[in-house]
Protein backbone atom coordinates (compact mmCIF):
# COMPACT_ATOMS: atom_id res chain seq x y z
CA UNK A 1 0.00 0.00 0.00
CA UNK A 2 2.92 2.59 1.01
CA UNK A 3 4.64 1.87 -2.68
CA UNK A 4 1.39 2.60 -4.27
CA UNK A 5 0.76 5.70 -2.38
CA UNK A 6 4.31 6.77 -3.06
CA UNK A 7 3.99 6.20 -6.76
CA UNK A 8 0.97 8.18 -6.77
CA UNK A 9 1.71 11.03 -4.10
CA UNK A 10 5.50 11.48 -3.25
CA UNK A 11 7.51 10.35 -6.37
CA UNK A 12 5.66 13.12 -7.93
CA UNK A 13 6.54 15.88 -5.55
CA UNK A 14 10.05 17.46 -4.90
CA UNK A 15 11.59 15.17 -2.77
CA UNK A 16 12.28 17.87 -0.03
CA UNK A 17 8.81 18.98 0.04
CA UNK A 18 7.40 15.36 0.49
CA UNK A 19 9.63 14.75 3.26
CA UNK A 20 8.24 17.85 4.93
CA UNK A 21 4.79 16.59 3.90
CA UNK A 22 5.10 13.08 5.26
CA UNK A 23 7.01 15.31 8.64
CA UNK A 24 4.48 17.21 9.59
CA UNK A 25 1.95 14.26 9.29
CA UNK A 26 3.85 12.31 11.08
CA UNK A 27 3.77 15.03 13.76
CA UNK A 28 0.36 15.74 13.76
CA UNK A 29 -0.18 11.95 14.47
CA UNK A 30 1.96 11.91 17.82
CA UNK A 31 -0.01 15.08 18.96
CA UNK A 32 -3.13 12.53 19.01
CA UNK A 33 -3.23 10.44 21.96
CA UNK A 34 -5.34 7.63 20.75
CA UNK A 35 -4.19 7.70 17.38
CA UNK A 36 0.07 7.56 18.50
CA UNK A 37 -1.33 4.69 21.13
CA UNK A 38 -2.81 3.00 18.45
CA UNK A 39 0.17 3.29 15.77
CA UNK A 40 2.64 2.55 18.40
CA UNK A 41 1.25 -0.84 19.21
CA UNK A 42 1.13 -1.16 15.47
CA UNK A 43 4.72 -0.37 14.39
CA UNK A 44 6.64 -0.55 17.24
CA UNK A 45 6.02 -3.60 19.09
CA UNK A 46 8.88 -4.77 21.37
CA UNK A 47 11.05 -7.93 21.28
CA UNK A 48 12.48 -8.68 24.19
CA UNK A 49 15.16 -10.89 23.18
CA UNK A 50 16.21 -7.10 20.78
CA UNK A 51 16.92 -5.25 24.37
CA UNK A 52 20.16 -3.05 23.67
CA UNK A 53 22.60 -1.83 26.62
CA UNK A 54 25.21 0.25 24.42
CA UNK A 55 26.95 3.47 25.41
CA UNK A 56 25.84 3.15 29.32
CA UNK A 57 22.13 3.48 27.71
CA UNK A 58 19.07 0.89 27.91
CA UNK A 59 17.39 1.11 24.82
CA UNK A 60 14.54 -1.50 23.47
CA UNK A 61 16.42 -2.87 20.24
CA UNK A 62 19.59 -1.83 18.53
CA UNK A 63 17.75 0.15 15.38
CA UNK A 64 17.92 3.86 15.50
CA UNK A 65 16.80 6.76 13.00
CA UNK A 66 20.08 8.68 11.63
CA UNK A 67 20.86 11.68 11.64
CA UNK A 68 19.32 14.16 9.14
CA UNK A 69 15.19 13.25 9.24
CA UNK A 70 14.83 15.30 12.50
CA UNK A 71 17.55 18.21 12.10
CA UNK A 72 15.82 20.27 14.77
CA UNK A 73 14.41 17.92 17.01
CA UNK A 74 10.82 18.14 15.87
CA UNK A 75 9.62 14.77 15.52
CA UNK A 76 11.13 12.47 18.34
CA UNK A 77 7.88 11.26 19.61
CA UNK A 78 6.62 11.01 16.46
CA UNK A 79 9.76 8.49 15.05
CA UNK A 80 9.73 6.65 18.31
CA UNK A 81 6.16 5.91 17.68
CA UNK A 82 6.90 4.13 14.13
CA UNK A 83 9.11 1.88 15.81
CA UNK A 84 12.69 3.94 16.17
CA UNK A 85 14.95 2.22 19.30
CA UNK A 86 16.83 5.61 19.03
CA UNK A 87 16.77 9.23 17.86
CA UNK A 88 19.50 10.98 16.45
CA UNK A 89 18.96 14.76 16.07
CA UNK A 90 20.47 17.24 13.73
CA UNK A 91 23.11 18.01 12.55
CA UNK A 92 22.88 20.77 14.56
CA UNK A 93 24.87 24.01 14.10
CA UNK A 94 26.51 26.89 16.45
CA UNK A 95 24.43 29.19 14.66
CA UNK A 96 20.98 28.51 12.62
CA UNK A 97 22.02 28.54 8.77
CA UNK A 98 19.12 28.22 5.79
CA UNK A 99 21.63 25.24 4.28
CA UNK A 100 22.58 25.46 0.23
CA UNK A 101 20.25 26.94 -2.41
CA UNK A 102 17.33 24.43 -4.02
CA UNK A 103 16.96 21.83 -5.16
CA UNK A 104 19.31 20.11 -2.55
CA UNK A 105 17.87 16.32 -2.33
CA UNK A 106 17.19 13.94 -5.61
CA UNK A 107 16.28 10.77 -5.34
CA UNK A 108 17.39 7.65 -7.37
CA UNK A 109 14.54 5.69 -7.20
CA UNK A 110 16.06 2.90 -9.66
CA UNK A 111 19.25 2.52 -7.43
CA UNK A 112 16.99 3.11 -3.89
CA UNK A 113 19.46 6.17 -3.34
CA UNK A 114 19.32 9.65 -2.57
CA UNK A 115 21.52 12.63 -3.14
CA UNK A 116 21.74 15.27 -1.15
CA UNK A 117 23.61 18.68 -0.39
CA UNK A 118 21.10 20.33 2.03
CA UNK A 119 24.35 22.12 3.47
CA UNK A 120 23.65 21.43 7.38
CA UNK A 121 19.75 23.48 7.18
CA UNK A 122 18.44 24.12 11.04
CA UNK A 123 17.56 26.62 13.34
CA UNK A 124 20.96 26.55 15.23
CA UNK A 125 22.14 25.17 18.91
CA UNK A 126 20.12 27.77 20.82
CA UNK A 127 16.84 27.14 19.23
CA UNK A 128 17.31 23.29 19.55
CA UNK A 129 18.71 23.38 23.28
CA UNK A 130 15.62 25.00 24.13
CA UNK A 131 12.68 22.89 22.52
CA UNK A 132 14.73 19.95 24.07
CA UNK A 133 15.09 21.47 27.47
CA UNK A 134 11.03 22.07 27.16
CA UNK A 135 10.33 18.78 25.78
CA UNK A 136 8.11 16.51 28.01
CA UNK A 137 8.18 13.11 26.48
CA UNK A 138 5.68 10.85 25.84
CA UNK A 139 7.67 7.73 24.38
CA UNK A 140 10.68 6.88 26.81
CA UNK A 141 13.35 7.12 23.61
CA UNK A 142 16.99 7.94 23.43
CA UNK A 143 17.70 11.26 22.02
CA UNK A 144 21.04 11.65 20.43
CA UNK A 145 22.48 14.92 19.17
CA UNK A 146 24.45 15.47 16.18
CA UNK A 147 26.65 18.51 15.89
CA UNK A 148 28.68 20.13 13.09
CA UNK A 149 30.17 23.34 11.99
CA UNK A 150 28.56 26.46 11.32
CA UNK A 151 29.02 27.47 7.49
CA UNK A 152 30.77 30.98 7.82
CA UNK A 153 32.79 29.84 10.22
CA UNK A 154 36.62 29.75 9.43
CA UNK A 155 38.21 26.45 9.54
CA UNK A 156 40.54 27.44 12.38
CA UNK A 157 37.41 28.61 14.55
CA UNK A 158 35.84 25.19 14.30
CA UNK A 159 36.40 24.11 17.41
CA UNK A 160 34.86 26.78 19.35
CA UNK A 161 32.09 26.81 17.26
CA UNK A 162 31.76 22.71 18.14
CA UNK A 163 32.25 23.72 21.67
CA UNK A 164 29.47 26.50 21.50
CA UNK A 165 27.00 23.82 20.64
CA UNK A 166 28.21 21.16 23.27
CA UNK A 167 27.60 23.52 25.86
CA UNK A 168 23.81 24.56 25.09
CA UNK A 169 23.18 21.14 24.04
CA UNK A 170 24.93 18.35 26.43
CA UNK A 171 23.01 18.54 29.18
CA UNK A 172 20.28 17.78 26.85
CA UNK A 173 21.23 14.64 24.94
CA UNK A 174 21.44 10.60 26.13
CA UNK A 175 24.66 10.67 23.55
CA UNK A 176 26.76 13.53 21.39
CA UNK A 177 27.92 13.10 17.85
CA UNK A 178 30.52 14.91 16.13
CA UNK A 179 29.95 15.44 12.83
CA UNK A 180 33.44 16.01 10.17
CA UNK A 181 32.25 14.14 7.62
CA UNK A 182 29.03 15.50 6.17
CA UNK A 183 30.35 16.28 1.97
CA UNK A 184 28.38 19.38 1.85
CA UNK A 185 30.13 21.96 4.46
CA UNK A 186 33.01 23.11 2.75
CA UNK A 187 36.33 22.24 4.35
CA UNK A 188 34.61 20.45 7.07
CA UNK A 189 35.64 16.75 5.87
CA UNK A 190 39.20 18.34 6.42
CA UNK A 191 38.74 18.11 10.49
CA UNK A 192 39.07 13.97 10.12
CA UNK A 193 42.70 14.52 10.05
CA UNK A 194 43.68 13.27 13.49
CA UNK A 195 46.21 16.28 13.73
CA UNK A 196 42.62 18.63 13.52
CA UNK A 197 40.46 16.13 14.74
CA UNK A 198 42.25 15.78 18.56
CA UNK A 199 42.08 19.01 19.45
CA UNK A 200 38.19 19.10 18.26
CA UNK A 201 37.35 15.79 20.27
CA UNK A 202 39.39 17.14 23.15
CA UNK A 203 37.89 20.52 23.83
CA UNK A 204 34.24 19.04 22.92
CA UNK A 205 35.11 16.28 25.71
CA UNK A 206 36.02 18.76 28.48
CA UNK A 207 33.04 21.21 27.07
CA UNK A 208 30.11 17.96 27.73
CA UNK A 209 31.94 18.15 31.02
CA UNK A 210 31.63 21.29 32.23
CA UNK A 211 28.31 20.89 30.90
CA UNK A 212 26.53 18.61 32.19
CA UNK A 213 27.24 17.42 36.36
CA UNK A 214 25.94 14.12 37.47
CA UNK A 215 26.56 11.82 34.25
CA UNK A 216 29.18 11.47 31.79
CA UNK A 217 27.54 12.08 28.21
CA UNK A 218 28.72 9.67 26.09
CA UNK A 219 31.00 11.08 22.51
CA UNK A 220 31.46 9.60 19.38
CA UNK A 221 32.41 10.96 16.01
CA UNK A 222 30.87 10.33 12.43
CA UNK A 223 33.35 9.43 9.75
CA UNK A 224 33.15 9.28 6.00
CA UNK A 225 33.06 6.17 3.83
CA UNK A 226 35.69 7.80 1.43
CA UNK A 227 38.63 8.00 3.88
CA UNK A 228 41.37 5.49 2.94
CA UNK A 229 42.44 2.64 4.88
CA UNK A 230 45.04 4.04 6.68
CA UNK A 231 42.81 6.92 7.85
CA UNK A 232 40.34 4.91 9.15
CA UNK A 233 42.67 3.19 11.00
CA UNK A 234 44.20 6.55 12.15
CA UNK A 235 40.70 7.67 13.31
CA UNK A 236 40.33 4.39 15.55
CA UNK A 237 43.42 4.48 17.02
CA UNK A 238 42.51 8.19 18.37
CA UNK A 239 39.41 7.46 19.25
CA UNK A 240 40.67 4.71 21.51
CA UNK A 241 43.16 7.06 22.84
CA UNK A 242 40.91 9.51 23.59
CA UNK A 243 38.20 7.29 25.28
CA UNK A 244 35.90 8.23 22.96
CA UNK A 245 32.78 6.32 23.62
CA UNK A 246 31.97 5.16 19.76
CA UNK A 247 32.24 5.61 15.97
CA UNK A 248 29.60 5.94 13.51
CA UNK A 249 30.31 4.28 10.29
CA UNK A 250 29.49 6.12 7.74
CA UNK A 251 28.14 9.50 6.99
CA UNK A 252 27.18 9.89 2.94
CA UNK A 253 29.99 9.32 -0.26
CA UNK A 254 30.83 11.51 -2.63
CA UNK A 255 31.69 7.94 -4.77
CA UNK A 256 29.62 7.36 -7.81
CA UNK A 257 30.72 3.71 -8.41
CA UNK A 258 27.95 1.40 -9.15
CA UNK A 259 25.26 3.49 -9.67
CA UNK A 260 22.90 2.77 -12.55
CA UNK A 261 21.35 6.51 -13.18
CA UNK A 262 20.46 5.31 -16.74
CA UNK A 263 16.57 6.12 -15.98
CA UNK A 264 17.28 9.26 -14.25
CA UNK A 265 19.98 10.96 -16.32
CA UNK A 266 19.21 14.61 -15.06
CA UNK A 267 21.11 13.70 -11.97
CA UNK A 268 24.34 13.08 -13.42
CA UNK A 269 25.85 15.89 -12.73
CA UNK A 270 24.31 16.33 -9.70
CA UNK A 271 26.77 16.98 -6.81
CA UNK A 272 26.25 15.92 -2.75
CA UNK A 273 26.22 13.28 -0.30
CA UNK A 274 24.75 9.89 -2.00
CA UNK A 275 22.68 7.64 0.33
CA UNK A 276 21.18 4.20 0.65
CA UNK A 277 21.56 1.11 -0.97
CA UNK A 278 24.95 1.58 -3.31
CA UNK A 279 26.80 2.74 0.19
CA UNK A 280 26.23 -0.72 1.48
CA UNK A 281 29.37 -2.08 0.83
CA UNK A 282 31.32 0.23 1.33
CA UNK A 283 29.92 1.42 4.88
CA UNK A 284 29.91 -2.54 5.85
CA UNK A 285 33.33 -2.73 4.53
CA UNK A 286 34.63 0.43 7.06
CA UNK A 287 32.72 -1.06 9.97
CA UNK A 288 34.23 -4.20 9.43
CA UNK A 289 37.98 -2.52 9.65
CA UNK A 290 36.70 -0.38 12.45
CA UNK A 291 36.10 -3.78 14.41
CA UNK A 292 39.27 -5.09 13.61
CA UNK A 293 41.18 -2.13 15.24
CA UNK A 294 39.20 -1.40 18.28
CA UNK A 295 37.36 -4.56 18.75
CA UNK A 296 34.61 -4.31 21.90
CA UNK A 297 37.10 -1.22 23.62
CA UNK A 298 34.63 1.47 21.92
CA UNK A 299 30.57 1.11 20.27
CA UNK A 300 30.11 1.06 16.82
CA UNK A 301 27.34 2.40 15.15
CA UNK A 302 26.47 0.81 11.54
CA UNK A 303 24.74 3.20 8.93
CA UNK A 304 24.84 3.41 5.30
CA UNK A 305 22.85 0.97 2.80
CA UNK A 306 21.06 -0.60 5.37
CA UNK A 307 17.33 -1.46 3.91
CA UNK A 308 16.75 -4.87 5.69
CA UNK A 309 16.86 -6.96 8.43
CA UNK A 310 19.33 -9.08 6.68
CA UNK A 311 21.30 -6.02 6.17
CA UNK A 312 21.11 -4.46 9.82
CA UNK A 313 22.04 -8.22 10.74
CA UNK A 314 25.14 -8.32 9.08
CA UNK A 315 26.40 -4.87 10.50
CA UNK A 316 26.08 -6.32 13.61
CA UNK A 317 27.74 -9.77 13.03
CA UNK A 318 30.87 -7.51 11.84
CA UNK A 319 30.84 -5.63 15.31
CA UNK A 320 27.94 -3.26 15.09
CA UNK A 321 26.35 -2.90 18.63
CA UNK A 322 23.95 -0.11 17.40
CA UNK A 323 22.64 0.24 13.58
CA UNK A 324 21.16 2.73 12.13
CA UNK A 325 18.72 3.87 8.85
CA UNK A 326 17.27 6.72 7.33
CA UNK A 327 17.31 6.59 3.53
CA UNK A 328 15.12 3.26 3.08
CA UNK A 329 12.49 5.06 5.25
CA UNK A 330 11.68 6.68 2.17
CA UNK A 331 11.00 3.75 -0.38
CA UNK A 332 10.15 1.37 2.68
CA UNK A 333 7.48 3.71 4.79
CA UNK A 334 5.91 3.56 8.01
CA UNK A 335 6.28 -0.19 8.68
CA UNK A 336 10.03 -0.23 8.00
CA UNK A 337 11.24 -0.18 11.56
CA UNK A 338 8.47 -2.75 12.20
CA UNK A 339 10.03 -4.94 9.72
CA UNK A 340 13.50 -4.80 10.48
CA UNK A 341 12.41 -5.52 14.42
CA UNK A 342 10.82 -8.45 13.11
CA UNK A 343 13.24 -9.92 10.83
CA UNK A 344 16.40 -9.36 13.79
CA UNK A 345 14.27 -10.71 16.20
CA UNK A 346 13.99 -14.06 13.90
CA UNK A 347 17.35 -14.24 13.07
CA UNK A 348 18.86 -14.26 16.61
CA UNK A 349 16.00 -17.06 17.56
CA UNK A 350 17.54 -19.01 14.88
CA UNK A 351 21.31 -18.23 15.24
CA UNK A 352 23.63 -19.98 17.68
CA UNK A 353 24.23 -16.36 19.87
CA UNK A 354 21.70 -16.54 23.14
CA UNK A 355 21.83 -12.50 23.03
CA UNK A 356 22.29 -10.00 20.13
CA UNK A 357 25.11 -8.96 22.14
CA UNK A 358 26.91 -12.05 21.72
CA UNK A 359 26.27 -11.64 18.04
CA UNK A 360 28.12 -8.63 18.18
CA UNK A 361 31.49 -8.99 15.74
CA UNK A 362 30.60 -12.57 16.04
CA UNK A 363 32.20 -13.03 11.95
CA UNK A 364 35.40 -11.33 13.04
CA UNK A 365 35.60 -14.27 15.65
CA UNK A 366 35.26 -17.00 12.99
CA UNK A 367 38.47 -19.45 12.00
CA UNK A 368 39.37 -17.65 8.58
Amino acid sequence: MYKFFFDLVFKRMDPEQAHYTAFRWIRLAARIPVLRTFIAAVLAPRHKELRTEALGLRMHGPFGLAAGFDKNAVAIDGMSMLGFDHIEIGTVTGEPQPGNPKKRLFRLVQDRALINRMGFNNEGSAAVAERLGARRAVFKTVVGVNIGKTKVVPEEEAAADYVKSTERLAAHADYLVVNVSSPNTPGLRNLQATESLRPLLTAVREAADRSVSGRRVPLLVKIAPDLADEDIDAVADLAVELGLDGIIATNTTIAREGLGLQSEPSLYGETGGLSGAPLKERSLEVLRRLYARVGDRITLVGVGGIENAEDAWQRILAGATLVQGYSAFIYEGPFWARAIHKGLAARLNTSPYATLAEAVGADARKPQ
